[in-house]
């Protein structure tokens, strides 16, 4: 199969003996831009084609009922490790899984797949608020936005779950009508950590009104809407055109062989309105399910190099977008930075 990805951009090597090549060249060159996987620090321009919102297992059971021991290690690597390896034979190099805590977020589980796929994989911090707030913790509930943003950042100081794991990004969500309290404080939490950490945030949000009432949040607390990711980012055109004017990441991370056509649609309007590097794309596929016979099914994650990408490309896009879409905007999507508004 073609490798789409097969650019053949420089090398870091190549870059650092130009740079040695070059007498006027400053002397200091600024740490490369970089995030975490569940393998520890990993430079942004080592990503390469990556898909951005992804799960490999996800329990539904709720945050008062879940625990490590409703699923076993070997059986979820039996099950999800070939749709890891398909992904790699595609050319992907990285996955961002984006299962909050209390939803099965397991990091154990993900260094074990990395470490046998070769995929880079990234964890999130953050709580769930949609499904009407299911999946939070009793904590969430009581503390402040101050106190929850002390958890998130610890996790990317310390680790996770008693690990040496650190976050790649928050992963937070709302309801998808006009934020509540909570949700309101979710998002708080969210730029309180962002702003420690310069880990990016990624909020399951939908509709264009709470996603802009989430921005006019992080602009009050002083982050930027380009450390922003529209999860699930739908309505009008218009409204899509609008809130991406802040700058924020739009994410059209629903794709499937059945919605190919419609999503390169999309795609093709917002490179026409001069936003193309703001897309990013994934599928939202997935997940080994705990208490389902074998993890019940599965959802690949092949659509998009076998289907949407070669549409895309018959329709125009150059080499050039099509590493905009997979390479470039997830590299400066996830680069952990603070970015202040």
């Amino acid at each position: 199969m073609e490798n789409i990805y097969d650019l053949n951009p420089f090398s870091r090597r190549q870059f650092l003996q130009i740079c040695a090549l070059t007498p006027f060249l400053p002397a200091f060159i600024p740490e490369e831009p970089f995030t975490y996987s569940v393998k520890g620090k990993i430079s942004t321009a080592d990503l390469g084609p990556s898909l951005i919102h992804e799960h490999v297992l996800v329990d539904f059971i709720g945050a008062d009922k879940i625990t490590p021991d409703r699923w076993n290690h070997n059986e979820v690597i039996k099950k999800v490790l070939p749709y890891l390896l398909e992904i790699k034979s595609r050319g992907i190099k990285s996955i961002m899984e984006c299962t909050p805590a209390f939803l099965g977020r397991d990091v154990r589980l993900l260094q074990k797949l990395s470490d046998q796929s070769g995929l880079n994989i990234l964890t999130n911090t953050g709580y769930y608020g949609a499904s009407d707030n299911k999946y939070l913790p009793s904590w969430a509930f009581t503390e402040t936005a101050e106190e929850l943003s002390k958890r998130w950042i610890d996790e990317f100081k310390n680790g996770i779950d008693g690990t040496n794991i650190k976050p790649g990004f928050i992963k937070t969500s709302v309801n998808p009508g006009p934020l509540s309290p909570l949700h309101q404080k979710l998002i708080t939490a969210a730029a309180l950590t962002h702003l420690q950490t310069g880990l990016t945030i990624c909020s399951h949000t939908g509709p264009a009104i709470p996603a802009n009432e989430e921005i006019e949040i992080l602009k009050r607390l002083g982050v930027s809407p380009k450390a922003f990711v529209w999860v699930h980012a739908n309505g009008s055109q218009e409204e899509i055109i609008n809130t991406a004017k802040s700058g924020c990441w739009v994410s059209l991370d629903g794709v499937s062989d059945d919605n190919v056509i419609k999503m390169a649609e999309l795609i093709i309007f917002l490179k026409s309105n001069h936003l193309l590097n703001q897309v990013l794309i994934s599928h939202d596929a997935g997940w080994y399910r705990p208490g389902e016979p074998n993890g019940g099914g599965f959802k690949g994650y092949t659509a998009i190099p076998d289907k949407l990408l070669p549409f895309l490309k018959a329709k125009g896009f150059e080499e050039t977008d099509i590493r905009q879409l997979m390479i470039t905007n997830p590299a400066n999507a996830f680069g952990i930075q603070i970015k202040k508004a």
